[in-house]
């Protein structure tokens, strides 16, 4: 099991698309959170440019980007750019006082 970083920006046009989207996008992410799949989430301070970003928990990149494509924001052309990377976590305050994962 691997750590990915899922890096969303929206388009630039796509402030009313989410929000019609929002309780879809919502569920997905709830639903991945319940099974363990999504670690955190969450969309970027207002002084950056729309976006988000996304920790997932999974076996490869291939498996995160055929979960992510189900996202009602992806699918209904909301997000701009999605960048997928592989993260080695190595220090990880969740894990417990002073554990660190390789």
């Amino acid at each position: 099991m691997g750590t990915f970083a899922v890096t969303y920006a929206y388009t630039a046009d796509s402030s009313a698309g989410r929000d019609e989207h929002r309780p879809r996008h919502v569920e997905f992410l709830q639903e991945q959170f319940d099974d363990g799949t999504l670690m955190k989430s969450g969309p970027f301070g207002p002084e950056e440019e729309p976006g988000a970003l996304l920790i997932i928990e999974a076996d490869s990149k291939a498996d995160v980007e055929a979960l992510m494509d189900q996202d009602p924001f992806y699918r209904n052309g909301l997000v701009e750019q999605r960048s997928i990377r592989q993260w080695n976590v190595f220090f990880d305050a969740d894990a417990g006082a002073g554990t660190t994962r390789n």
